[in-house]
């Protein structure tokens, strides 16, 4: 069975430390597209900010955004697939963090919402390139379903704010994480996976025919799922037990190293 989509991460996965794409891993994607292979994007970031590394790897394909809630078109802006957070349970969801002075950002319209500026929100600006917009209390009292809501702790703090909204809003919502003090708060059945294999499915690419990359909680679902699923060296221990292949780390061009090895063993797609 041959790959014909490439599915990955972004923050500790395609872009290095520097939140940069290295020569090579451009390189190989487009060798992957020369070849017929489509590659795509599955970040938890917000679709602003993927849009513009997609168009510059000259991807012109679906961009699956906020862990799988939209999937939106890289070139076209064309929404192929959405599913945002139910709107009541948004809003238990931010009672409890003002209750509990829970840091949360909320994700509408492809904006970030926040209550007030501070050491969190001014990292996430830096790191993703998009502005903050502090509107005060209103960011308890929302007016339309976001997309996800994501709450930020220290490090030490982490595992027990997880087990807290776990428990709290048990059936409610996922739970997951991109880093170590990234809580990801979704609408049950929204995951990365479930996303890159509605893309797959729209291209009559079977799940066994998808490879996916990544390294953290949110990457699980497509990797232990997908025909191959990959783990980078820097990914967290319990996701590199769902992957059938470790490469390199993110510093390391470990998107390349695997693209390469996989283009070896197919020199085409065939057509269907």
């Amino acid at each position: 069975m041959q790959i014909k989509l490439i599915a990955s991460d972004m923050d500790d996965t395609l872009l290095n430390n520097k939140f940069v794409i290295s020569e090579r891993n451009a390189k190989a994607i487009q060798s992957a597209m020369d070849k017929g292979l489509l590659f795509v994007l599955a970040t938890g970031r917000m679709y602003c900010s993927a849009r513009p590394h997609a168009l510059n790897l000259g991807l012109d394909v679906p961009l699956v955004t906020y862990n799988g809630a939209l999937v939106k078109g890289s070139k076209s802006g064309e929404v192929f697939y959405e599913h945002k957070l139910n709107f009541n349970t948004a809003k238990e969801v931010l009672a409890y963090c003002k209750e509990k002075h829970y840091y949360a950002q909320v994700y509408i319209g492809d904006d970030i919402l926040v209550d007030k500026k501070g050491k969190w929100s001014d990292m996430y600006a830096k790191v993703i390139g998009v502005p903050i917009t502090v509107i005060g209390e209103a960011v308890y009292d929302i007016k339309e379903a976001p997309y996800k809501i994501l709450v930020m702790t220290e490090n030490e703090d982490f595992e027990a704010a997880w087990k807290d909204f776990a428990e709290k809003f048990a059936g409610k919502l996922v739970v997951t994480s991109s880093k170590d003090n990234f809580l990801e708060l979704m609408e049950p059945g929204v995951n990365k996976w479930e996303a890159v294999k509605s893309v797959a499915a729209s291209y009559k690419i079977k799940p066994e025919e998808i490879m996916c990359i990544g390294d953290s909680n949110n990457d699980i679902a497509m990797i232990k799922n997908a025909g191959i699923g990959v783990a980078v060296a820097n990914a967290k221990e319990s996701v590199k037990e769902h992957a059938k292949i470790v490469t390199a780390s993110n510093n390391d061009d470990g998107v390349a190293l695997v693209v390469e090895a996989i283009l070896t063993q197919q020199v085409t797609v065939p057509e269907e």
